[in-house]
């Protein structure tokens, strides 16, 4: 795009004027045509032709494909607030994943598994207003507390850039699964 937008600057610097001469002369000159009714229906249906030829855009994305040993929240979330609850946890850990994604590209203030595990408490219980859905969801509270002390271990020391992936990987595994149960 930009190479187009400079050989035309160059074009304009080097014949600009002559270039809007010979359209000024043509224009001039030039006869219209005339367009009556039939060339407007003739127009409208050629453009509905191309239009009913379209591919259709669906509104839903395509949902993308989930490995089959990937893990998995389905019939974890009960209850009435089952869907909120997955809803909630799926934005949840995805952006904890970027905070800690962001942080070590930057100033790295969360250095270890404690600053990990404390930024998640004060997420959570800012974002939930101090309710638990650990404690509406056992069963999903038991499955998060498995896979992430198999993802990611249960080490509340220094952090290295091997470990803060694992748990940027971790965490978005956690947001899929979770956002999966509200499809």
């Amino acid at each position: 795009m930009i190479t187009a937008l400079l050989v035309a600057f160059a074009v304009y610097a080097l014949a600009g004027q002559q270039i809007v001469e010979n359209v000024k002369a043509w224009y001039a000159n030039a006869k219209m045509p005339t367009i009556d009714g039939k060339h407007v229906a003739v127009v409208a249906l050629v453009v509905a032709a191309a239009i009913s030829f379209m591919p259709a855009r669906s509104s839903v994305p395509t949902p993308v494909p989930v490995p089959p040993d990937a893990f998995s929240l389905r019939g974890k979330f009960v209850g009435p607030t089952a869907a909120e609850d997955a809803s909630t946890m799926s934005a949840l850990c995805g952006e904890l994943a970027d905070c800690i994604e962001y942080d070590g590209q930057h100033d790295q203030r969360l250095k270890t598994g404690v600053a990990f595990d404390d930024l998640r408490i004060a997420a959570r219980e800012m974002r939930c207003k101090g309710e638990s859905i650990g404690a509406r969801q056992p069963q999903v509270r038991d499955a998060v507390h498995k896979f992430l002390d198999d993802a990611v271990g249960s080490s509340g020391g220094p952090v290295t850039p091997e470990s803060r992936a694992a748990w940027v990987s971790a965490l978005r595994d956690l947001s899929r699964a979770a956002a999966d149960v509200t499809r």
